[in-house]
């Protein structure tokens, strides 16, 4: 059997904060009066499974074909779920929620809880947009617990500016938040653990969103080095013990060889083109899609116009 590079269908998330860029600017097909915030690309959760939609595989879920397959498809002997990513396209229309995901120490305390590490790679922008990560310089845990009670704890997060094709890396334990015009390429760790400890004061359906600010306090890291918190936009972006993201850029009619040996993730953040094996056959791809190149697969990339993607490894 010939493994070649695994397409999705997307899996839309209507959310309060969310907008119109990811089908205006990344091609997604949803209905024009629908809120997306969210299109997850690749997942393998026991509530989210990515369906593939190209070749011989079609229809069946990345966790079926992982399974059968884990030495053609990871290099690996056999497969337990999760997927090593979760990867998504993010379209923050407002703000979204400050917010903390466990590390490994916490999770074990919390119920339910899946540590998570991740990174946003800004693919556009509206002018003066920002995010909010870490936490200013000698914030203590009662400081932040007095500011969340008070409703000002943004005062005590760094508001950081951001410009396209930066990626911020974002390591579990960092509290933050995605402002308002953004769009993100995000790549993280299969975990939905979320603790929300402001949400802007805001109402869904007439009532405030749920906080968790128990499990956030637990969660966040106050002794953090923000020297951590890196921001890459070039070649190796990320480079931690969970996953490795780099940055490929590409001139139209240019080309780059695939190496058998890892399991890649490529997200396409601009451009077309095709993925060609090494006996000829060939795999369209373009901006806004994602798709899994199994470990067995070699071949080259062939770039019909100005191309960056991003390719992440764990």
């Amino acid at each position: 059997m010939k493994f070649y590079p695994l397409k999705f269908k997307p899996i839309y998330k209507e959310i309060i904060w969310g907008g119109s860029k990811l089908r205006n600017l990344l091609n997604k097909d949803f209905p024009a009066d629908k809120k997306i915030g969210e299109s997850w690309e690749l997942v393998d959760l026991p509530n989210d499974k990515s369906i593939i939609e190209n070749g011989e595989f079609a229809g069946r879920t990345i966790g079926e074909v992982l399974q059968k397959y884990p030495q053609q498809s990871l290099g690996q002997k056999s497969y337990q779920p999760p997927f090593g990513l979760l990867i998504k396209f993010i379209d923050a229309n407002d703000c979204l929620s400050v917010q903390v995901h466990p590390d490994s120490e916490a999770a074990k305390k919390l119920p339910n809880a899946r540590a998570k590490t991740e990174c946003w790679y800004i693919v556009n922008c509206e002018p003066n947009a920002c995010i909010y990560k870490g936490l200013k310089p000698g914030t203590t845990k009662q400081m932040f617990e007095k500011a969340i009670k008070a409703g000002s704890c943004e005062e005590l997060l760094n508001k950081v500016p951001v410009k396209k094709g930066q990626c911020h890396f974002l390591p579990a334990g960092t509290v933050h938040a995605i402002g308002a015009g953004n769009l993100i390429a995000e790549i993280q760790t299969p975990s939905d653990t979320t603790y929300r400890v402001f949400d802007w004061n805001r109402l869904q359906n007439g009532k405030p969103r749920q906080l968790h600010i128990t499990e956030a306090l637990e969660s966040i890291n106050f002794n953090q080095n923000p020297k951590v918190l890196t921001v890459k936009d070039a070649d190796r972006l990320v480079d931690c013990d969970l996953f490795k993201v780099d940055k490929l850029a590409a001139k139209a009619g240019g080309s780059a060889k695939i190496a058998a040996g890892n399991v890649k993730v490529i997200m396409i953040i601009s451009g077309s083109g095709k993925i060609t094996s090494a006996d000829g056959d060939a795999v369209d791809f373009t901006i806004g899609q994602t798709l899994l190149l199994p470990a067995e697969f070699n071949g080259e990339f062939i770039f019909d116009s100005e191309t960056v993607c991003l390719s992440a490894t764990f």
